[in-house]
């Protein structure tokens, strides 16, 4: 048995490998929505990618707290609270990751498409 493609068989297959392509290259290619740096305090709200290299003093009820960005971390270096939480949460990079000085009024989070994983599972 002899099979014999059409012009319109062709341009289907054409049609569907070109879409399949894209499709594969959108996805695990391209990169998605780059991890951003999300910093809050009572003065307002700045958003970086997690690669810039910056130096932020917040100022809030305390004093000046310090969040540091570089080498895909974000961090608070200082902070003018008491129990020093917030400094000894270290870097973060994943999104969903936080730290906070909550007697100062900021909040430290990474935010983005990728990056995440799971931390646990429920059954």
């Amino acid at each position: 048995m002899k099979l014999r493609l059409k012009l319109f068989d062709i341009i289907i297959i054409l049609f569907v490998s070109i879409l399949t392509f894209f499709s594969v290259y959108k996805v695990y290619i391209i990169p998605q929505d780059r991890l951003q740096a999300l910093i809050r305090s009572r003065d307002g709200e700045w958003t970086f990618p997690v690669e810039a290299e910056e130096t932020l003093d917040i100022s809030g009820p305390l004093g000046i707290t310090t969040v540091k960005l570089g080498k895909n971390k974000a961090w608070i270096e200082s902070s003018p609270c008491d129990n020093q939480t917030c400094v000894a949460a270290g870097f973060i990079t994943r999104n969903g990751q936080w730290a906070a000085c909550l007697p100062n009024n900021v909040l430290l989070m990474i935010h983005g498409l990728g990056g995440g994983d799971v931390d646990s599972v429920a059954w």
